[in-house]
C-alpha cells in the first residue's frame, strides 16, 4: 500500500499524531482513539495493524501489553514526495522572508524618523 493511501485515513494520521509524543500502549491509544472517533477496539485494533505492516509503526510486547512507537523510516517516502514540490516553494519563501524584512526595516527607520521629528 502507497504511504498516503496509510496517511489519507484521519484515524490512522491521529494515531501517529499520538505515536509521535512518545511510545504508548495499545490500550492508551484505544481509549483516544475510541472516543475522539467513537469506533471500537477491533476497529482501532485495525488500525494499529495497518501502521505496523506497512512499517509506519513498531510494536513490542511488554508484559501483556503491546506498546507502539513511530518508526521514522517510513517517512522518508512521503519526504522524498514532498521534497519535489518543496523546491517550488523554497525560493518563494525566502522572497516572502526579505520582503517581511524589508518592511520590518522599513518600519523601524520610520519610527526613527516620527521620533526624532517630535523632539
Amino acid at each position: 500500500m502507497h504511504a498516503f493511501d496509510i496517511l489519507g485515513d484521519p484515524v490512522r494520521r491521529r494515531i501517529l499524531e499520538l505515536l509521535a509524543g512518545g511510545e504508548l500502549s495499545s490500550g492508551a491509544i484505544v481509549e483516544v482513539i475510541a472516543h475522539e472517533f467513537g469506533i471500537s477496539q477491533p476497529a482501532v485494533s485495525q488500525h494499529l495493524r495497518i501502521l505496523r505492516e506497512s512499517g509506519f509503526a513498531t510494536a513490542r510486547a511488554a508484559g501483556r501489553q503491546r506498546l507502539y512507537v513511530v518508526a521514522p523510516e517510513r517517512f522518508d517516502e512521503v519526504d522524498a514526495w514532498v521534497q519535489r514540490f518543496r523546491r517550488m516553494w523554497e525560493p518563494r519563501f525566502e522572497a516572502l522572508a526579505t520582503e517581511v524584512a524589508r518592511g520590518k526595516k522599513k518600519q523601524l527607520l520610520q519610527g526613527r524618523i516620527v521620533t526624532t521629528t517630535k523632539l
